[in-house]
C-alpha cells in the first residue's frame, strides 16, 4: 500500500504532520466550520444521524475500506470518506440508497467535487 508522507497541518500557526490536511486535533473543528458555512441545517442533521452513520459503515463495510477510485488506477489507499454520487441536494429520495454511495479517499473526494464545480 503506498504511504503518502507527511505534511503540517492547514490550520495556520499549527506545527502538527499530517497525511491528511488537518491532524486530529484540528480535523473536527474544520467539519464544525464546514457544516456551519456550507451546509444547510437539514443537510447537516442528515449526516450526523444514526441511519447515516450506519449506512456510511455499511458502504465503507462492502468496498473493503478501500478507495474505490485509486482501486481501478490499481493503488490501494483507504477509504476516508463516503461519497453520494447522485448529490443529496440533487435528489434526497436517494441520500440512504447505497447503491447511490462509494467509498473514497480524501483526495478522490475533492477531485470528484473539483470536477463537478465545487461544494462538497
Amino acid at each position: 500500500m503506498v504511504v503518502k508522507s507527511k505534511k503540517p497541518c492547514s490550520q495556520p500557526g499549527c506545527i502538527s504532520l499530517t497525511r491528511e490536511r488537518f491532524c486530529d486535533q484540528h480535523k473536527q473543528d474544520a467539519a464544525k466550520q464546514y457544516d456551519l458555512y456550507q451546509r444547510d441545517s437539514v443537510t447537516t442533521r442528515f449526516y450526523k444521524s444514526m441511519p447515516w452513520r450506519k449506512l456510511r459503515a455499511s458502504a465503507l463495510n462492502r468496498d473493503n475500506y478501500l478507495c474505490q477510485d485509486c482501486m481501478k488506477k490499481k493503488r490501494l489507499t483507504p477509504a476516508e470518506m463516503v461519497h453520494h454520487e447522485v448529490e443529496v441536494k440533487e435528489d434526497w429520495s436517494r441520500r440512504l440508497d447505497i447503491t447511490n454511495l462509494t467509498s473514497l479517499c480524501n483526495s478522490c473526494h475533492n477531485k470528484r467535487h473539483t470536477e463537478k464545480g465545487g461544494s462538497h
